[in-house]
C-alpha cells in the first residue's frame, strides 16, 4: 500500500506532462485574429463594468479635484 502511495506523485506528474504535451502539439486551436478579437471584447467589457460601478465616484472625485485647484489658483 505504501508503495502505491509513493508512486502516486510520479503518476500524476506523468499524466499532467502528457496532457500538457498533447495540448501544446494540438494544432486545432483558435486563430490569432479570433484571440485578438476576444481579448479586445473582454477589455471593453471590463472598462464598461468599471465605469458603471465606479463612474459616479470618479466623477465626484474629479469635481473635488477641480474645485480644489480653483481655490488654490
Amino acid at each position: 500500500m505504501l508503495k502505491k502511495i509513493s508512486a502516486f506523485p510520479l503518476a500524476a506528474f506523468i499524466a499532467i506532462t502528457s496532457l500538457a504535451r498533447s495540448v501544446k502539439e494540438d494544432e486545432r486551436g483558435l486563430s490569432g485574429v479570433v484571440v485578438a478579437v476576444l481579448l479586445i471584447l473582454i477589455a471593453v467589457l471590463a472598462v464598461i463594468l468599471i465605469w458603471k460601478f465606479l463612474g459616479d465616484w470618479i466623477n465626484e472625485l474629479w469635481t473635488r479635484i477641480t474645485d480644489t485647484s480653483k481655490t488654490i489658483t
